[in-house]
């Protein structure tokens, strides 16, 4: 059964506050801009809570998360903490859909263009961490979104994009069967995020205190993690900003160094993590039911904009990134960047 559409004004936000045991929302409370009624913020006596909507489908994906999560809380990682409601219920069913809710520290995202190097410097420390947390967590979580599934994905876009998308279409074609030949498979894996955007991470001044939207956390390639952080994070006007690469994985390689094949693959990596978020956008434009205004997902073109740089079709910083990955394999250069060092960058 596919996500119901489902809105949920202040009235209805604070009967499902009581079932939670919670007061009076606060005025702050509502949904969340260009979440589409699948996000809902929950302010309640000064404590910010996350409300997601999910799809009733979802359910076997929303309790491996919830558990991932409850994992994550435990070993105080800076993640969403999963609540219970007065029942002990980890989610309650509304109107054909499950309602989640997250507890969150008080922080926001930043904008891509508005990072610092100490921001990503952290976010890298973060992802590292997360990296090598994961690692104590024995349970299996099958990637949903490795290569084969992408592609079924695109074959299922591909059949309902118009003719004025035949420019589109001949770049992710040619992408597919790149990536299809030349991906490796046979890389150090555990648990990762698997999707990290810049509105998935909050921060409160230059620490991040929270990395949430964890429902594709899976069991997964470290370094395509990696590749995901690299394209939100250090893409900056249109270009791929060396500084920004090397702050992230300062920060990474503080906790987990990478391996030869890792750096061999990195590349290929980060074509297939922007591939991977243009075909997802895609297809929720082409499967969506609003009209069509409603449905356009900037970040579909962002991320086409990555690929493109990626694939050399434009310029945007490749030079610069690629010889630091071909000169990644001295960890040391990485393991040197210190924090001064990064102030110093940005003064």
């Amino acid at each position: 059964m596919p996500l119901q559409s489902l809105s949920l004004d202040k009235q209805a936000l604070n009967e499902v506050a009581a079932e939670y045991g919670f007061g009076k929302i606060g005025s702050a409370s509502g949904a969340v801009p260009q979440w589409g009624g699948r996000r809902y913020l929950l302010e309640v006596s000064k404590t910010r809570y996350d409300l997601h909507v999910r799809s009733l489908e979802d359910e076997f994906d929303l309790r491996r998360e919830l558990d991932l999560l409850t994992f994550l809380d435990k070993h105080n990682y800076p993640s969403p903490r999963p609540c219970t409601d007065r029942r002990g219920r980890p989610f309650i069913e509304r109107d054909g859909n499950y309602l989640v809710l997250y507890k969150v520290p008080a922080g926001k995202p930043v904008a891509e263009d508005d990072l610092t190097l100490r921001q990503v410097n952290h976010m890298g420390h973060l992802l590292g961490e997360l990296h090598m947390l994961g690692r104590g967590y024995k349970k299996a979580i099958d990637n949903r979104f490795g290569f084969d599934r992408i592609f079924e994905t695109y074959a299922a876009a591909r059949r309902r994009m118009p003719p004025y998308f035949k420019k589109v279409v001949r770049t992710l074609d040619e992408e597919t069967e790149y990536l299809g030949n030349y991906l490796e498979t046979k890389l150090p894996k555990g648990v990762i995020h698997g999707a990290i955007h810049t509105q998935s991470i909050s921060f409160k001044g230059e620490a991040v205190v929270c990395l949430g939207d964890l429902d594709a956390a899976c069991r997964g390639k470290y370094v395509f993690d990696l590749a995901t952080a690299v394209n939100a994070l250090c893409f900056d006007d249109g270009s791929y900003s060396l500084d920004r690469f090397e702050a992230l994985m300062a920060g990474y390689e503080s906790l987990r160094t990478l391996s030869l094949a890792e750096w061999d693959s990195f590349p290929n990596e980060l074509r297939f993590a922007a591939l991977r978020f243009v075909i997802i956008r895609l297809h929720e434009f082409f499967e969506g039911e609003a009209n069509e205004t409603d449905r356009i997902n900037e970040d579909f073109r962002r991320y086409l904009d990555r690929l493109r740089v990626l694939r050399r079709e434009k310029d945007g910083g490749m030079d610069g990134l690629l010889m630091a990955m071909a000169t990644g394999y001295d960890y040391r250069k990485y393991q040197r960047v210190k924090s001064g060092d990064i102030e110093s960058a940005e003064s």
